[in-house]
């Protein structure tokens, strides 16, 4: 089995090339058979409701919503962090496939003794 990814994304619809880039980075690694989490933090909390990550970033860049139904295919999965959903008053039920509330616990049990390749954006 390939080696463990987590990409950690801060930054929301504010700079879709951005947020782009780290769903493209994420792909990559889950298309790849690599296990591959999402650490959605700050603003980046609210791609993980259904419908929000939508964006066209640029002309010639993948619309979001294909990366992000490529990602769910791949069996990627997404840990967003509970303070930053409750601050901004956000509905558990609008969760997208493979996202579910957790902080940084989880994510050091989920990447586990074995380590993980990271990228942060």
């Amino acid at each position: 089995m390939a080696g463990k990814a987590v990409v950690s994304l801060t930054t929301g619809l504010e700079d879709p090339e951005r947020v782009t880039v780290a769903f493209l980075v994420a792909l990559g690694a889950a298309e790849q058979g690599r296990p591959t989490l999402m650490f959605l933090t700050k603003e980046a909390a609210r791609l993980a409701l259904e419908g929000v990550a939508t964006a066209v970033a640029c002309d010639g860049c993948p619309p979001l919503a294909d990366l992000v139904a490529r990602y769910a295919k791949a069996g990627g999965r997404y840990l967003v962090c509970p303070i930053c959903f409750e601050a901004r008053a956000l509905d558990r039920r609008r969760l997208i496939e493979g996202a579910e509330l957790g902080g940084t616990i989880p994510m050091w049990q989920w990447i586990g003794d074995e380590g993980a390749t990271t990228f942060s954006y």
